[in-house]
């Protein structure tokens, strides 16, 4: 295995890191910036109201992604594998 190698598996380690991790944390920052809009709105300063939605709202965007996750994060560990079974010629 060689530098360029590694580094294309790093680079692809971090993409599927995005691509896994992105639409969560999209959803916990949108559902936070709508909750705080209200709050400022309505000058509601309870610090629950901002934890409760962003745990349901980010608990659904888990549900809803668990089958893209899995999927993707079982194709790259079959790739690491694959690799690690090449480098060892076993």
């Amino acid at each position: 295995m060689t530098e360029s190698d590694v580094v294309a598996l790093m680079r692809e380690g971090l993409w599927i890191t995005l691509l896994v991790g992105g639409p969560l944390m999209l959803t916990a920052l949108v559902v936070g910036l709508l909750v705080s809009l209200v709050q400022a709105l309505t000058q509601v300063n309870e610090a629950s109201l901002i934890f409760v939605p962003k745990l349901l709202a980010v608990a659904g965007a888990a549900a809803l992604s668990a089958p893209f996750i899995g999927r993707t994060l079982g194709q790259f560990s079959h790739l690491l594998f694959d690799r690690i079974v090449a480098v060892g010629g076993g």
